[in-house]
This record gives structure tokens, C-alpha cells and sequence, in this order.
């Protein structure tokens, strides 16, 4: 009975579309007032703890290292890069969309602001080539998906706060899936192309002065995300340490090289990386409340005895784990997604041979998808912001592209090697 207290109170807050936070908050004390109430003394203490971390001070940091980058002009560079990348295949804006989306994950660590930087300008340019706007908008959003995968990754630190497994790992797991998501979203765009008869885009052949320039811009955009990795792998330093790493490299970046950001700039960037921390840092604090409830109600042992009870084979177990990670991405976002999910299965994957970083990446790619399916798609949403579509039109458009990702997503969790691999061969 006290359960059913926890979760209909969790569920009204949703349904009435209170903030995720307020919803685990308020459901939480609702039920120490019926249970416990001298438990409710305490709340203040959980949600301190939740966020008195060490690691959690590298989430603020890359934020402001992708807030930096951001502001410094790396969006245009990373798309004038990209049309030399495609440049061998003949490649048109679609191919650059997807290519800018995987460099450009790995500098801001969030899908959203990929959409956001990226679709401001590629959607326009895709319409005037003759691709639909419905088409422009979905391939955008869904690509911008591998932001999160490909490491720097703010979700990833998320879990690996509540999970205890190694930043480094995770970092150098989701390379491997995000480089397949990529790679079979621009199969979809040649498919794609190929069915509607679309001309690709002949890039014209710019001096050899140009050119240098944009690869050598472009790669400097490629440098921090192995400036992160590198020197978590070899020991240089600590997630956090190279979380500083990364914002110093973003400010030189910016201000010394390519001189688009000014001291005017900086109180604005701060403002904005504050604003999105402290909205990260609040639910993460709710949410272990949240946690600590469900822990003394002995919940995730009795998700993991039904599992284990359940006397299937360990395929249909983990199938059952990928749909309930793609229902749960549907109604949450990412963050409150992944404190929720992760102490209730993680052990049940441990008990299946599933180690916890392929559990997280398994996490990351499959709440990926929810942020380009309704209602909630966060990414959805800012694409919507940006082209005026209804949100179904968009979702439509990127449906080929999701199923990219829900292919790699049974790949990661049937193939332990994608995702493991380059953390045993490198820690």
C-alpha cells in the first residue's frame, strides 16, 4: 500500500505537469507523511548528499567548455569541415548534417544544443537544396541523438555517479555506438536520396588557402574531445580535472585563435551554464530521495526477484530491459531517466553478465531515443522551435533515422564487445 502511495502520487505530478523535480520531491514526502513521518527531517540531508559529489563538479564544467565552444563560432566551422569530410562520396547537406552532428558531440556533450546550433543553420540550407522541411528537421533531431553518445557526455557522468562504474570507460564505450549510429544514418541518407531522386550536393573547389584553413579550424574542434579521453586514459588526469582541461582549451580556443569570444560574452555563458547545472543538480538531488524511498521499500530486489523468477532465457530478459529503457525515455527525460532506472536494473543486468558499463551505454543510447519520440522528445521540441512544424510531422520525418539507433542500441546489448572493447584495450 505505501508503494502505491509513492508511485500515484508520482504519477498525478506528472500528469498535471508539475516539474520532474517537484514530482519526486513531492512524492517522496507524501509518503513519509503515511509511512514515517520523523522520517521527513531527513529529506533535507538526501537531497545534500545527492549532489555533494566530487564528481559532479565535472558536469558544470563540460557544459561550460560546450557553452564556450559554442559561443566561440565552432558551429560554422565544424559544418564548413564537415562538406570536406563528405567531399570524396559527393556528399550533400543531408551527409553534412550527420557528420557535423557526430564532431559536434563531441565537444558539447548534449544533444539538445546540438539540434539547437546545428539546425538553426542546416535546416534553412537543406530547404533550399530541395529537401522537404519535415525531412531537414527530422534528420537533424535524430542525428543530434549521438551527442550524448559520443563522448565528452554530461548524461554519462550522471550515471556514472549513480552507478559507481569509471567515467574513462564510459567515455570510451560510447565511441564505438555513436560512430555506428552515424555511420548507418548515412546509409538512410543514401537510401533516402536514391528512392527520391535527389541531386547531391557538388561542393566547389575552394583555393588551397581555404581549404587548409577550415581543416585546420575543423581539427582543432576534433582536439578536445581526445583532450578529454587522452588524458583520462593515460592517467593525466582525473573526469573532473580533464573537465577543467576541456574549458581552458575552450577559452584559448575562443578568445586567442579564433577571436569570436570577448569578456562581454562571459557573464552570459555563465549565466546560461549555471542555469542548465543548477536544473541538472536539482532533479539529481530529488531523485535520491526518491531513491532512498524505493531502497528502504527493498524495491530493486524485488524488480530483480521478478526477473529472475521469471525462468526465461537471458535474450528475452534483456530485450524485456531495452523496451522498458525506450518506454521510460518516452515520458522522462534523459537525467531523471537514467536516476531512476539505473538502481533498479543495473543489478538485474550484473546478474545476466551485463558489466556496468555496457549497462550504461545500453542507457545512453536507448534514453538517446526519447529525445526524438513524443511527447516529451526534448530534442523534438527545440526542432520543432526552430522549423514551426508540428512535433508528428518531425517525428515521421526522423523515424528512418530512429530506427538507426534502435539497431545499435540490440547491437550494444546482444554484442558486449562494441561497447567494451576500447575501455579493455586502452584501462
Amino acid at each position: 500500500m505505501s508503494m502505491l502511495i509513492l508511485f500515484l502520487a508520482f504519477c498525478v505530478a506528472s500528469a498535471i505537469g508539475v516539474p520532474i523535480y517537484i514530482g519526486l520531491g513531492a512524492s517522496s514526502v507524501v509518503y513519509l507523511l503515511f509511512t514515517n513521518p520523523s522520517f521527513l527531517a531527513m529529506v533535507p540531508q538526501r537531497i545534500f548528499a545527492g549532489t555533494d559529489s566530487f564528481m559532479m563538479i565535472a558536469l558544470p564544467l563540460f557544459i561550460l567548455a560546450g557553452d564556450l565552444m559554442n559561443r566561440g563560432g565552432i558551429t560554422k566551422r565544424i559544418i564548413d569541415f564537415s562538406l570536406h569530410v563528405v567531399r570524396p562520396i559527393k556528399g550533400g547537406l543531408a551527409e553534412v548534417n550527420v557528420v557535423a552532428s557526430m564532431i559536434f558531440g563531441g565537444i558539447s556533450g548534449s544533444s539538445v544544443a546540438d539540434t539547437s546550433a546545428l539546425g538553426s543553420i542546416l535546416i534553412p540550407s537543406m530547404e533550399k537544396k530541395g529537401f522537404s522541411k519535415a525531412y531537414a528537421t527530422g534528420i537533424t533531431v535524430a542525428s543530434s541523438t549521438m551527442g550524448m553518445i559520443i563522448p565528452p557526455s554530461v548524461p554519462m557522468v550522471t550515471y556514472a555517479m549513480v552507478s559507481g562504474a569509471s567515467i574513462g570507460r564510459l567515455f570510451l564505450a560510447g565511441l564505438i555506438p555513436g560512430a555506428m549510429i552515424g555511420l548507418f544514418q548515412l546509409l538512410a541518407v543514401q537510401i533516402y536520396k536514391r528512392a527520391k531522386h535527389l541531386q547531391s550536393l557538388d561542393i566547389p573547389d575552394k583555393p588551397m588557402r581555404g581549404f587548409l584553413r577550415e581543416s585546420k579550424e575543423g581539427f582543432l574542434a576534433l582536439i578536445m574531445p581526445a583532450l578529454i579521453i587522452g588524458s583520462i586514459v593515460f592517467g593525466i588526469a582525473t573526469p573532473t580535472e580533464s573537465a577543467g582541461i576541456a574549458v581552458l582549451y575552450a577559452l584559448l580556443i575562443g578568445f586567442f585563435v579564433f577571436k569570436e569570444l570577448n569578456l562581454r560574452d562571459l557573464p552570459e555563458i555563465l549565466r546560461k551554464t549555471a542555469a542548465s547545472s543548477a536544473s541538472v543538480m536539482i532533479i539529481i538531488g530529488f531523485s535520491m530521495i526518491f531513491g532512498w524511498v524505493m531502497a528502504m521499500e527493498k524495491v530493486p530486489q524485488i524488480i530483480a526477484t521478478f526477473f529472475l523468477d521469471l525462468q526465461v532465457s537471458r535474450i528475452w530478459v534483456l530485450l524485456l530491459l531495452d523496451l522498458l529503457i525506450l518506454f521510460v525515455g518516452t515520458f522522462l527525460d534523459v537525467t531523471p531517466a537514467l536516476l531512476l532506472i539505473t538502481p533498479i536494473f543495473l543489478p538485474v543486468a550484473l546478474h545476466f553478465g551485463i558489466s556496468a558499463e555496457q549497462f550504461g551505454t545500453i542507457m545512453i543510447v536507448g534514453t538517446a531515443v526519447g529525445l526524438v519520440t513524443p511527447p516529451l522528445g526534448m530534442c523534438l521540441n527545440a526542432g520543432n522551435k526552430i522549423a514551426h512544424l508540428p512535433i508528428i510531422d518531425i517525428f515521421k520525418a526522423a523515424m528512418p533515422f530512429i530506427l538507426c539507433n534502435v539497431i545499435v542500441l540490440l547491437l550494444v546489448t546482444f554484442i558486449p564487445e562494441l561497447s567494451l572493447w576500447l575501455p579493455s584495450l586502452l584501462m
